[in-house]
């Protein structure tokens, strides 16, 4: 197969598997309605965990994970590690901008970490889940924890020694659409006002 049409695959397969939208199922499964009514409005395990269920928070967490780690996986040991990041990274745009919900997914955190798991886990990994943990535990911010990991990837797999550019040029990419997705949190933690977990009284995310 040529290089161009092993990309085109793995472009279509990533984004397809990153489109199933895990948290809208799992909620609407359980009984609980539509997700996308409540709190952020995204399909991601941040907001399914504002349903209160933490079961299915973490199924949601899971899923979302695997579904860009398993075709970055396949795609790596059928073609190496730069059809696997094309598979990844579009599984990520897939959980993002879902066709079958218009084009309004989630915020593509836990398809990132799944992608990382399965791509350049003893370099990217290893610098992004520390971070994400130690920010969280200080601010208890999700969103500032997912942005603070989004930075220190890219450098810290280069920095590990991740020296595949196609790789590197991926996970940049990626670290820069977070900040993107992640755009009304960013400005909500310039003016103080987003909210900490485990603050009864905080204010939803809009």
């Amino acid at each position: 197969m040529p290089e161009w049409a092993l990309y085109a695959l793995a472009s279509v397969v990533g984004y397809l598997a990153g489109s199933i939208p895990f948290g809208l199922v799992i909620t609407k499964a359980a009984g609980l309605g539509d997700i996308r009514e409540i709190g952020s409005h995204s399909i991601g395990a941040t907001n399914v965990l504002r349903t209160g269920r933490k079961d299915l928070a973490l199924a949601t967490l899971v899923l979302d994970s695997l579904k860009a780690g398993l075709v970055a996986l396949g795609f790596s040991l059928v073609a190496g590690p730069e059809a696997g990041m094309v598979a990844g990274a579009s599984a990520f745009l897939g959980h993002c901008y879902p066709v079958w919900l218009g084009f309004k997914g989630g915020k593509g955190v836990a398809t990132y970490a799944g992608l990382l798991v399965f791509v350049t886990p003893l370099k990217g990994l290893l610098v992004g889940a520390p971070i994400w943990l130690g920010v969280f535990a200080l601010t208890r911010i999700s969103s500032l924890s997912a942005l603070c990991a989004a930075v220190a990837v890219p450098p810290g797999a280069y920095l590990l020694g991740e020296r595949n550019p196609v790789v590197l040029a991926g996970l940049t990419a990626l670290s820069v659409l977070v900040f993107w997705t992640h755009r009304a949190n960013i400005d909500r933690l310039m003016k103080g006002t987003e909210p900490r977990f485990g603050t009864p009284k905080a204010k939803p995310e809009e």
